[in-house]
């Protein structure tokens, strides 16, 4: 796979296919640390993320496969055997297209569109060094009324109580209806190892940083509202799921760096009363991708 940390999608005893990034990734250790976290905050907050999981690597597998390897210039650096970070690809890739790009004329059309503003929500908090990244693929979309923005997707399970305001699309006066099923492009939000600032564990901020390079995707943001209920959760996160993500890190993944990763946490929840400020950066930037804010 293209990309710093050289992942590599390989297929998984449960049929699924992962996109996989190695502990001795030349990115570093702490990025699959980053992408635990961040799956498991995504999965509260019911963005649409890829499932994560931990992915054991046998020395047995790698004798089978050289190829899965790491290139360091012209030096090729065998994977450590052991457990390894894995981001779901959404389906079989030998019968699945997935795109990292759309025209507009199909971006504006992604059922999930908006979604977007609540990663940037997410990306702000967490202090996402990284733009956005997304990829799109079309995907079976359970529609409540033909005249509803409302959807569920089948490809990976979603939490419906309190829908994101792209979800409660429905006009006031009109019936739901029979579900009506379509298909349609998602978004999927991939590549989280650079929260944090990556592997350097700290806060950086700027205007620009953690969004996505397409404008077409923040066009109907025109207030606070459209930001809901992202927002709202993130100033309300739970030290619960803190301590789920602590828990379920492989120690190996760590490496003795467990009392900083709980520092870092600890930081992460008191910035939450800074999200809004931080997104409201992004309108002061030179580049302001808000054209419909007031």
């Amino acid at each position: 796979m293209r990309g710093g940390a050289q992942a590599h999608l390989l297929e998984a005893e449960d049929g699924c296919w992962y996109v996989v990034k190695f502990k001795n990734n030349p990115q570093h250790r702490r990025i699959l640390v980053n992408e635990w976290v961040a799956a498991t905050f995504l999965r509260y907050l019911n963005l649409a993320a890829a499932p994560a999981a931990v992915i054991e690597i046998t020395a047995e597998f790698l004798a089978a496969n050289p190829e899965v390897a790491i290139q360091l210039g012209s030096r090729t650096v065998p994977v450590t055997p052991g457990w390894h970070f894995g981001s779901q690809y959404p389906g079989d890739p030998a019968s699945l297209a997935v795109y990292d790009f759309l025209p507009d004329s199909l971006l504006v059309k992604v059922a999930n569109l908006g979604e977007f503003p609540g990663m940037l929500v997410f990306d702000k908090w967490m202090s996402n060094a990284d733009a956005r990244q997304a990829v799109f693929f079309r995907a079976e979309v359970e529609s409540a009324s033909p005249v509803s923005d409302g959807f569920t997707v089948d490809w990976f399970e979603r939490r419906a109580a309190d829908p994101p305001k792209a979800e409660r699309g429905r006009p006031a006066g009109r019936s739901s209806g029979p579900a009506q099923v379509r298909r349609a492009f998602v978004a999927h939000m991939i590549d989280h190892g650079y929260v944090f600032d990556g592997p350097n564990w700290t806060f950086t901020d700027s205007p620009l940083q953690g969004l996505y390079f397409r404008p077409t995707v923040y066009a109907g943001v025109t207030g606070w509202p459209d930001f809901d209920p992202w927002l709202d959760r993130v100033m309300h996160f739970p030290e619960s799921m803190i301590d789920e993500a602590l828990r379920q890190v492989p120690a190996e993944w760590l490496d003795g760096d467990s009392d900083s990763l709980e520092a870092l946490l600890e930081k992460l929840l008191a910035r939450r009363k800074r999200v809004a400020s931080l997104i409201e950066d992004c309108t002061q930037g030179k580049v302001n991708l808000f054209p419909n804010w007031r």
